[in-house]
């Protein structure tokens, strides 16, 4: 992964599962990483676990549902190194419940943090890239963007926003920049919390527990993207369980 070394990284949703486990994988690689979670505390323990294995990391509070906060982000990657090669927009929440739940506080989470919490990494970032003439966007999307079960409408309907803005903004881009999204299936982390609804975050659990991959795995999909040469852009990465329909 040599094409990883130096280059400065901003990770959203860093503070566990994907974005915790991307981290600490580029971080083995030499990158320079910039990472952004609303947990502050779990970001202070990630940057020491990574500086005591000889990494380069800082942290700072970021709430993706807040331009400022994302810009705050773009701008101290600038401030500690001077650039920011890669955005990696991993925030995202999943409140699963079915529509007649009418959770629309929930729904509302889904949309300012999956969609605007993208559209605000790309206002921070895509002005920083253009200056540069290089820069590079992942974003974690789903498979749920590509399939939808009961319970996942109003989740489901935010990853599929999530990739039409991806592959907008990778036809937009033009031949400087690059724009990949990677679509994690069942992976082991916390995700099933998040759901209210006891009946549904049952079944997510034991899926969970039965066939989910570790957020290793994803992270690896990161890292097969940002060591590509530049004149390689690999668009859409989906990594899911062998198990899983």
């Amino acid at each position: 992964m040599s094409g990883i070394k130096d280059k400065v990284v901003a990770i959203t949703g860093a503070s566990s599962g994907i974005g915790e486990a991307t981290a600490l994988l580029l971080a083995e690689h030499g990158a320079r990483l910039v990472l952004g979670a609303r947990r502050s505390e779990r970001l202070a323990e990630l940057v020491a676990r990574i500086e005591q294995s000889g990494g380069t990391a800082v942290q700072i509070r970021t709430d993706v549902t807040r331009l400022e906060d994302m810009r705050a982000l773009v701008a101290l990657a600038d401030e500690r190194f001077g650039r920011l090669d890669v955005l990696v927009g991993n925030a995202g929440v999943g409140t699963l419940s079915p529509l007649d739940d009418l959770r629309t506080d929930e729904w509302d989470e889904m949309v300012d943090v999956n969609v605007k919490g993208v559209l605000h990494g790309i206002g921070a970032a895509l002005p920083v890239f253009r200056a540069q003439g290089t820069g590079h966007f992942i974003t974690t999307a789903s498979t749920a963007a590509f399939r939808i079960v009961p319970s996942m409408a109003v989740y489901a309907s935010t990853k599929f926003a999530v990739r039409a803005l991806c592959e907008g903004l990778r036809q937009e881009a033009g031949d400087s920049l690059r724009v990949t999204t990677v679509s994690p299936g069942a992976t082991a982390t916390p995700f099933a919390e998040a759901s209210a609804n006891s009946r549904v975050r049952a079944e997510i659990t034991r899926m969970r527990d039965e066939l989910a991959i570790r957020p290793a795995a994803i992270a690896r999909a990161v890292a097969f993207a940002i060591e590509q040469p530049a004149a390689v852009d690999v668009n859409e990465i989906v990594v899911r369980p062998t198990a899983q329909s």
